[in-house]
């Protein structure tokens, strides 16, 4: 008999990118919507995970205000009550994550 360490596989993530957790207080507004305050939870080049205090409807197009790096254009992919996820129309570049990054 022998013994044997066992590690079970992880699955792939279907991340393309970092992902750094944050919690920045910012805004966002959407067609026909008036300007809503959110908190941004984590960040990656290509999305971000939002808390908000009015509800998102998945498939919206936002403008996102991110600090020292302005408004970016991104499209919700997910939304439950008052969360959503979103990805970014234009991912962004290496030195914009680093600047928010550092903000956790």
């Amino acid at each position: 008999m022998f013994a044997a360490e066992f590690e079970p596989l992880q699955p792939p993530s279907r991340r393309r990118s970092k992902r750094a957790a944050v919690a920045v207080e910012t805004e966002y507004e959407s067609d026909g919507m008036a300007r809503a305050l959110c908190k941004v939870l984590d960040i990656s080049a290509h999305g971000a995970r939002l808390e908000t205090y009015t509800e998102l409807q998945c498939g919206m197009t936002i403008g996102l205000r991110l600090p020292k790096i302005g408004q970016v254009i991104a499209r919700v992919v997910w939304a439950t009550d008052f969360a959503a996820g979103c990805q970014f129309h234009e991912p962004l570049d290496k030195e914009s994550f680093a600047i928010l990054a550092p903000l956790a």
